[in-house]
């Protein structure tokens, strides 16, 4: 079964245009969302987001990819203090030059809809983090038996991420009262197919195309893919396609339940959870209900 993200994903879309609209006649309020680029590079388009669509209205603000870290701690901090934005998104990663941390810890934790500072780590964890919920919620309704978990990581964005998932998958197996073996394999783990092959649910957050192969699967079991990769594509529109880490044409004969191959639905699932924090944290701010 391959987890229908794409109906998921418009169901999403449907509901912020109709909370947006009800938010502008209520109070005559518009969710903002202020997103950061860098150069024109393949990566940054993959970061176009529809908030017009929805109703949200988008502040895009595209620097040079040699721009001083202090001029992107400068836009940050001035939409930190702008009450028509509510949610900051920073392209990531980031500049070589620049230090990520520094900069996503800069955002305001109200308005840090990508969820990667330190104290949304915390909060996600406590309010099952609203960008991964399907998938868990997935999970929630199917399990029957114990599970054991596995979780890959390696690059900065996604070990900031997988801290938050590991706590959820914990979580969400108590909250189906069952016990659980949670694992996470990183760069200098031996024979990680090995450990993969024993798990039930398996999260992929590395940031390496194709790496996840049948192999590594034990048949039956759940595979999310979380991290996501550029690979050059001269039949894509843009020149290029996002690869996720699970080899989907592999992985899919073996797996019970399988997130869609990230060129597609995954992405637009993405950007739906980013446009559905953005209607969260302007209500939060607003006090609206």
């Amino acid at each position: 079964m391959v987890f229908d993200e794409m109906a998921v994903a418009v169901n999403i879309m449907d509901e912020i245009r109709v909370e947006t609209s009800r938010m502008e006649k209520s109070i005559s309020a518009v969710p903002g969302l202020a997103v950061i680029l860098f150069g024109d590079s393949k990566s940054s388009k993959a970061y176009d987001v529809p908030g017009l669509v929805v109703g949200i209205k988008t502040f895009l603000v595209r620097l040079a990819e040699d721009s001083s870290e202090e001029e992107v701690l400068k836009y940050v901090s001035n939409f930190n203090d702008d009450p028509c934005v509510h949610g900051i998104l920073v392209q990531s990663p980031l500049p070589s030059h620049m230090d990520e941390k520094n900069i996503l810890n800069a955002v305001s934790v109200e308005k840090d809809v990508d969820g990667f500072h330190p104290l949304n780590i915390i909060l996600d964890y406590l309010r099952c983090a609203e960008e991964n919920r399907y998938a868990f919620r997935v999970f929630q309704k199917d399990a029957s038996s114990c599970y054991t978990g596995t979780t890959l990581r390696s690059k900065k964005r996604e070990q900031l991420f997988l801290e938050g998932v590991t706590l959820l998958v914990c979580q969400l197996l108590c909250y189906c009262r069952e016990d659980a073996t949670v694992t996470i394999i990183h760069s200098k783990t031996k024979n990680p197919e090995e450990i993969t092959r024993q798990a039930d649910i398996i999260i992929s957050a590395v940031g390496q195309p194709n790496m996840v192969r049948r192999s590594w699967i034990k048949p039956g079991a759940v595979v999310i893919n979380v991290g996501t990769s550029v690979v050059k594509d001269s039949s894509a529109p843009y020149g290029f396609r996002m690869v996720g880490d699970i080899c989907f044409e592999e992985v899919c004969k073996v797996a019970s339940a399988i997130t869609p191959d990230a060129c597609g639905p995954s992405l637009l699932m993405a950007k739906a959870m980013l446009l559905s924090n953005t209607l969260t944290s302007a209500k939060r701010i607003h006090n609206f209900m």
